[in-house]
Order: structure tokens, then C-alpha cells, then sequence
């Protein structure tokens, strides 16, 4: 049996944070979020791991991650602004990543294996891991439909008290199965406790239990045959080509909606933790700590 891929998404500008956060330590003896992942991931049983970078980080990450993991087959395959159709241009102006779903585009080629796709920037535990691992190795009903899953958070678990993120929040049915996918990008703490996004004209309020993503999926190899020709739909469609994404969970909602797709739900009690502002960091770094010292991670992580 073909151990599934950890492809990890590494390349997003970090704009909120001000830096390359997915190179910050946050571990007692300077682990990374991402050396967290790496860890859990191997321990559940995946082979190999694809970091997404910018080119001109390769160096930071591989004096950053791969001497720490060393019984671990890291590679790197590399998102760049240019990775365009023949025939499209970079908009004038434009200085934003194309987005989640582009990441994933640029390891065409590099993967014929199940995988799963997390974020660089997300401690996500190791429940996730465990779960996607098992979906990734069984076999699935042949229904014609590509076989997903993902990793289904509870959204209090998953704000920041420094300010608003982005979450794509879930509508999943009795058996499990994800029926839609609506990605907000300001969702957040009111000052009379409620949660909200306000992202669009109306402000819709959500209940602390609603299932969200945090781009956590266990993907079939097949999939990446969709991600070229959905690109170029989105690049004729695209509303603003300075800030338009082409991202994951959009594509992977289209999917469903197509009939094309299938997504299994694997709920997760995990607390998340994430530096999506600098002023998180400090948290994360506490709960990195506490974690190592109940015993759940090692002192010489790897």
C-alpha cells in the first residue's frame, strides 16, 4: 500500500502577521507550527511531505525544517506569481498569491499517491491526522464521484481574540457527508460575545458548533486533474484581478455541486491554534509548551 502524501501550503504572503510566519518558532526549543504537523502527520503513518514555497525561501525552510526532520523525505515544489496558463498575463498591479486552490496546482506531476492539504500557519493536533490517514488508505465506493474528506472544526475552536479570519463555514448532512462550503473572510468576536462575519452587507452571526474548514482535506490523486482547467475558468471570471482567489475550498464546492465530488466529514475536537496576527504568537507559543510538557509531544521533536 502507497502511503499518502502531507502536501503542506507554505508560499501565502502573511499580510496580516507582517512576515514570513510560517518560519516563526513557537516551540520551547524552536519548533515551527509546521514541525508539529510533520510530526503528527509521520507518526499517523503518511510518507513523504511537499512544502509549497516561494523560491526565494527554499533556503530558510530547508535550514529550518529539514534539519529537524531527518528521517523525513521532504520536498518543495514552488508557487510563483508567473505560474500562468499559455496565454495569461499577471494583471498590472496585481501583488497577492492566486490563491489556495493555485498552491495545489503547482505540485502537478509530483503526486500519484492520496494526499492530504493543510496549511503551514495552522497547529491542527493530531486527531486530524490520524483521521485522514485512515480515510486516505481505505477503499471507497466507486460511484463515479472523486472521494474527499476534510477535517471539520467546531468554530469557536478556531478564532483569534486579535481580530477577524477567514473560514469556510459547512453545511454537512446526517450522514456526514459536506453539502456546501461558503468561505468568510471576516468571521470573529462581537464585544457582546456573539461570533460574526462581516465580510459582506448584511452581517450573518453563527452558532459557537457550526463546522468549519481550516483547509485540512484528504484528497484522491485524481484530483489534480481539475486544477488546471478551473484556473483558467477563473482567470475569465475573476472579479478583481488585483485581489481575486482561486481557492481550495471554492473549487472543491464547485466539485459538489457538480455532482463530481463526494466529501467526508471527520469531525475534530482539537483546539486550534494558529498565527494568523503577531500578537497570537505569544499564545501559540504557550500552548506549544504545554502541550510538550503534559507529554503529548517530545522535547527533541522530530
Amino acid at each position: 500500500m502507497q502511503k499518502p502524501a502531507l502536501v503542506i501550503m507554505a508560499a501565502g504572503l502573511g499580510s496580516r502577521y507582517g512576515g514570513l510566519k510560517q518560519a516563526e518558532p513557537v516551540g520551547p526549543h524552536g519548533e515551527l507550527i509546521i514541525d508539529y504537523s510533520i510530526h503528527d502527520a509521520m507518526k499517523a503513518g503518511f510518507g513523504r511531505v511537499i512544502c509549497i514555497i516561494k523560491p526565494e525561501n527554499r533556503e530558510i525552510f530547508e535550514e529550518r525544517i529539514g534539519r529537524r526532520h531527518t528521517e523525513a523525505k521532504i520536498e518543495y515544489a514552488y508557487q510563483r506569481m508567473t505560474d500562468l496558463p499559455e496565454g495569461y498575463a499577471i494583471p498590472e498591479g496585481r501583488q497577492k498569491p492566486w490563491g489556495t486552490a493555485h498552491a495545489v496546482m503547482c505540485c502537478a506531476g509530483m503526486l500519484q499517491e492520496p494526499f492530504a492539504v493543510i496549511n503551514a500557519d495552522d497547529y491542527y493536533g493530531p486527531e486530524p491526522f490520524e483521521e485522514l490517514y485512515g480515510f486516505l488508505t481505505q477503499p471507497h465506493q466507486k460511484n463515479g464521484k472523486l472521494q474527499l474528506c476534510m477535517a471539520g472544526y467546531r468554530l469557536v475552536n478556531t478564532l483569534s481574540d486579535q481580530g477577524t479570519v477567514a473560514r469556510g463555514i459547512c453545511t454537512v448532512d446526517e450522514n456526514g457527508k459536506l453539502t456546501d462550503i461558503d468561505e468568510r473572510l471576516k468571521i470573529g468576536w462581537t464585544a457582546d460575545g456573539r461570533i460574526t462575519d462581516v465580510s459582506r452587507e448584511v452581517e450573518q452571526e453563527y452558532a459557537p458548533e457550526t463546522p468549519v474548514s481550516m483547509n485540512c482535506w484528504g484528497c484522491p490523486p485524481e484530483l489534480m486533474k481539475e486544477f488546471q482547467p478551473r484556473f483558467v475558468k477563473f482567470l475569465n471570471t475573476m472579479k478583481d484581478p488585483l485581489k481575486s482567489e482561486f481557492l481550495l475550498p471554492e473549487m472543491i464546492g464547485s466539485l459538489l455541486h457538480e455532482g463530481r465530488a463526494e466529501v467526508t466529514v471527520l469531525p475534530v475536537h482539537n483546539k486550534w491554534y494558529g498565527v494568523t496576527y503577531r500578537e497570537d504568537h505569544q499564545k501559540v507559543a504557550a500552548a506549544m509548551a504545554a502541550l510538550t510538557a503534559e507529554g503529548l509531544y517530545p522535547e527533541n521533536l522530530k
